[in-house]
């Protein structure tokens, strides 16, 4: 049969809060460690996207988010196999409360251009160096 499975379902957070924005270090040992990464992961099974996102980042990050907007929906072919992304663009549901981890931080827009993505992330991240120029 081979790779013909249906796109693995990806929900991403694009957390913004005064200008700037939610980013995590993928850790060594994961695919593409090293590299910068927005909250995300798999969909279970039918969940929407947006409700992955919101609980991928609070299970990543301690933060609860609201998703408002889908920035961007497209699919990715990695050599493991198909992505099908969904970026979604959050605000803090409650900005008193803090990041839990030492793994993501809040990253200014002039930084986030100078970090280094996974592949699939690039339209994302130009369509923020676009917003900012």
């Amino acid at each position: 049969m081979g790779m013909h499975k249906t796109p693995l379902r990806i929900g991403i957070a694009i957390v913004c809060h005064q200008g700037r924005y939610l980013v995590g270090l993928r850790p060594s040992g994961k695919p593409l460690a090293g590299y910068s990464e927005f909250p995300g992961g798999k969909c279970e099974g039918p969940e929407p996207s947006d409700i992955c996102a919101v609980r991928e980042c609070h299970e990543e990050t301690g933060l609860v988010v609201i998703a408002d907007t889908l920035l961007l929906q497209h699919r990715f072919r990695y050599a493991h196999g198909e992505l099908d992304l969904s970026f979604w663009e959050c605000r803090l549901f409650d900005d008193t409360k803090t990041i839990t981890t030492n793994a993501f931080r809040w990253v200014e827009p002039s930084e986030l251009f100078t970090l280094t993505f996974p592949e699939a992330n690039a339209p994302l991240v130009e369509m923020l160096r676009a917003r900012h120029a």
